[in-house]
Parts: structure tokens; C-alpha cells; sequence
């Protein structure tokens, strides 16, 4: 199982990315060793997944939400079932 997640980041912004272990990869980016852009931008939230079946699938979801605008990705987010923190 692979999963696709959006993060927001301590100035508000959105970060997109996909792994096959959502919890190891959070852990990753709150520690500050996840991806170079959410170093800096700590505390991050995760705000958004879904989960797929294969890595090729989590990996054209990625490309695709990170195409959205800004605006669609909230709305996405909206959408979607609340998270537990």
C-alpha cells in the first residue's frame, strides 16, 4: 500500500509527497529529515491523504495534486474526512 499526502507547514503552506509508510515518513519530516522544503517549515500537520494500491498509481496522484492551485488543494482537503491528530 502506498499513500499520497499533503502536509501544511508552519507558514502555512502545502507540501505534496508520497511514500509507502505514512507514518515512518511523518515521523521523518517532524524530526526535520524529511524533504529539503519542510526542514525549515517545522512544526508540519498532516492535513490530507488517500491511499493506492501500487507506487506508480500514489506517484501520478502526487504529480497530479501538485498541479493544483492552491485553492484546489484546500478544497480537497475540505473534502475529505476529518484527520485525528
Amino acid at each position: 500500500m502506498c499513500y499520497v499526502y499533503i502536509l501544511q507547514c508552519s507558514d502555512d503552506t502545502l507540501y505534496t509527497g508520497w511514500t509507502n509508510n505514512l507514518e515512518k515518513r511523518l515521523e521523518t519530516h517532524s524530526k526535520g529529515k524529511g524533504a529539503k522544503y519542510t526542514r525549515c517549515r517545522l512544526p508540519v500537520k498532516l492535513v490530507y491523504f488517500e491511499s493506492h494500491e501500487d507506487k506508480i498509481s500514489a506517484q501520478k496522484r502526487e504529480y497530479a495534486i501538485k498541479k493544483l492551485t492552491r485553492e484546489q488543494k484546500l478544497k480537497l482537503i475540505k473534502k475529505a474526512p476529518e484527520l485525528i491528530s
